[in-house]
């Protein structure tokens, strides 16, 4: 629960403490059971804050020196003065002095001995009383470190590794950033280590947890990137105007930017916006690696998140899966917002637990509960044993023509017969989806009827096209979407699913220069006739090698599949499911060089969908479907997506 004034936090730390003395007069069976959850019996205020600068071995900025990384620790100054090692958290991000962490942007601050007084975030208000230290790594290139960020590569990684080797022992750190003397090995350690962070934050963590370094034990990646190719390009369609050069000269600080025009070049070279394949995609590739994780993973992702988009968390997941490694998973309905601000209780405590487990090795039970939770509807979740569920099984579905252009029928069974479709970049998935039911130039639109019971979508899917350009160059978004009415967060409202209120809750122990307390928020709902569940976008031009686009003949019929984003969605009995072949997604991809008209060909366009009951789930849904007689006015959804951000959850 939350603590919500001083007085209540102390008194629940002398609580605390009290029973901790306490048992050292039972009996020794009871004395000697098993903890279940830690307690704040640390003080936090005499908490010890030091610097140190860990040697990455790299020398990203070429100026002959090694380059060293800033590591700020808050760690509980008791059980070092009694013989006893903590576990740590540490949360490596390039954004402590640039544009901040949560909600409120928090931003490191520092004392005149150069130790940090705020740490962003309650990780350490929270964590540090109860016995854990809590490490604020600034990423190579950023804040008080040397070197270059190289967005995601060798520099960001290693960066963030050297500092784990270092809590293990097996790297040098001192006490200056250029000084010689060393700083004492980490000696107050026991070196078992958990790695959190949101965006840029966690994808540092998914990256270190794929060098399979010892001492990493988990990671809880929120919203994070998986491949960083995926970040800039789906199968060749560009997602953003401009690169990683951008953003590394976006968060470099002013040192690194005097010191790293080799390395910005180095990232134009290797990321050219034609959207082919090269070894700098591959080295910033963690899924390739996910053989080497050999941490537990708590993954959280907002299934409407536009930034970092849940492809990412679909493919990073399932790879895990396919190496057995031990993970959990939440799934929100929000887009890139924090649990701290859709779950806030619950969150907190789940962490807590996770890290007792993981950390401190306390049978305390959340390794036998249910592996997903899912956001249903705004506030209202529900769990999953595993994820996907048991059960759940590709079905195959088929469009067909209906009785307008370009408005279809989607069912089981193949067919026959084209749809065309003109694209048009000033248009948008919302533009599609509102006009489902109308024979519009932009889009081959197609619906079943309206289902009899829930279907459940659970999974990635998958979107097969054979269609035929008039131009050169081709993009094509491939869209799921619920019809029918349903009350949503409004992801595409300012806060992504929430509103921020004035009112504080207090999670931890706070001091004069790093508040406990962080501003209230709420879910924003909107009413909607529609919700787009999943999508997917790639350039034809990929048709044959997903790594390399090549002009696209006029007249000629290209075969290619779409990845589709992850999702966990019900489908309510009454509602349509629909599938959306267009081009152009407006503000989600760039659009081609040219304007192309596209044909498809029916006989070999398919949706592959995984649903809970498989291909007898949809059918039983479908059986007898209502024919639904649209409406001549345009379906309520979401506003249109916004004009993507560039960066990975700066100031979020």
């Amino acid at each position: 629960m939350p603590i919500r004034t001083r007085f209540t936090t102390w008194r629940t730390f002398a609580t605390a403490a009290t029973a901790a003395l306490l048992a050292t007069f039972l009996t020794p069976a009871a004395a000697q059971a098993a903890p279940r959850e830690s307690q704040p019996v640390y003080s936090y205020d005499n908490a010890v804050r030091e610097a140190v600068w860990v040697d990455t071995g790299l020398d990203g900025d070429g100026d002959g020196k090694g380059d060293r990384v800033a590591v700020d620790i808050v760690r509980p100054r008791e059980p070092a003065e009694q013989g006893r090692k903590v576990p740590v958290i540490m949360d490596a991000s390039p954004y402590y002095s640039c544009c901040g962490r949560g909600n409120e942007s928090q931003k490191k601050t520092y004392d005149a001995d150069g130790d940090v007084v705020q740490m962003p975030l309650f990780y350490d208000n929270y964590f540090v009383p109860r016995g854990y230290a809590f490490v604020g790594v600034d990423l190579a290139g950023t804040n008080r470190s040397d070197g270059c960020v190289d967005v995601g590569g060798r520099s960001d990684i290693l960066s963030a590794k050297a500092v784990v080797d270092w809590l293990n022992g097996r790297a040098t750190a001192y006490t200056t950033r250029t000084g010689t003397a060393r700083a004492p090995k980490a000696g107050w350690t026991n070196g078992k280590t958990g790695m959190i962070g949101k965006s840029w934050d966690g994808t540092i963590a998914n990256g270190v947890a794929a060098t399979g370094v010892k001492g990493l034990k988990t990671i809880v990646p929120i919203s994070a990137i998986s491949s960083w190719y995926d970040y800039y390009f789906q199968q060749g369609a560009p997602l953003y105007d401009s690169g990683p050069d951008w953003l590394s000269n976006y968060v470099d600080s002013p040192d690194a930017r005097a010191k790293c025009a080799a390395v910005q070049q180095r990232i134009v070279d290797g990321a050219p916006r034609t959207g082919d394949w090269t070894g700098f995609w591959t080295e910033r590739d963690y899924v390739k690696d996910t053989a080497k994780v050999k941490a537990s993973v708590f993954a959280i992702h907002g299934q409407q998140d536009l930034n970092v988009r849940m492809k990412h968390l679909g493919q990073w997941w399932d790879a895990l899966a396919k190496n057995g490694v031990e993970r959990k998973i939440w799934l929100s309905q929000t887009g890139h917002v924090d649990p701290f601000d859709f779950r806030r209780a619950t969150w907190v405590d789940t962490l807590h637990r996770w890290f007792d487990h993981e950390l401190l090795g306390y049978d305390n039970g959340i390794d036998r509960e249910p592996m997903a939770d899912i956001e249903r509807h705004p506030d209202q979740w529900v769990t999953s044993k595993v994820w996907p569920p048991r059960g759940t099984a590709t079905a195959t579905l088929r469009p067909a023509q209906g009785t307008q252009p370009g408005v279809g029928t989607l069912g089981l069974t193949r067919t026959t017969g084209t749809e065309t479709f003109t694209d048009d970049p000033a248009l948008s998935e919302t533009d599609w989806a509102a006009k489902i039911d109308t024979a519009t130039p932009d889009k081959a639109g197609f619906t079943t009827g309206a289902i009899t019971e829930d279907l459940r979508i659970s999974g990635s899917s998958k979107v097969t096209v054979t269609a035929t350009p008039t131009t050169a160059t081709a993009h094509l978004s491939a869209v799921l979407v619920d019809l029918g009415p349903a009350t949503i967060r409004d992801y595409a409202a300012s806060g992504e699913g929430i509103s921020t209120l004035t009112d504080r809750t207090c999670w931890g122990v706070g001091s004069a220069g790093d508040s406990a307390c962080f501003k209230v928020t709420q879910a924003r709902t909107t009413d909607v006739d529609y919700e787009v569940v999943s999508r997917g976008w790639a350039d034809l031009g990929t048709y044959a090698n997903p790594g390399k686009g090549v002009p696209l003949t006029p007249g000629k019929a290209y075969t290619m599949t779409i990845d589709l984003a992850a999702t966990d969605h019900v489908v309510p009995a009454g509602h349509r499911l629909a599938l959306i072949v267009a081009g152009t997604d407006k503000d989600l991809i760039d659009p081609p060089s040219t304007t192309p008209t596209l044909t498809l060909d029916l006989s070999r366009t398919k949706a592959s969908v995984p649903f809970v009951g498989g291909t007898a789930a949809f059918a039983h849904a479908t059986d007898g479907a209502a024919i639904v007689v649209p409406e001549s006015a345009p379906l309520d959804g979401v506003t249109a997506p916004r004009s993507v951000q560039r960066v990975p959850g700066a100031g979020s």
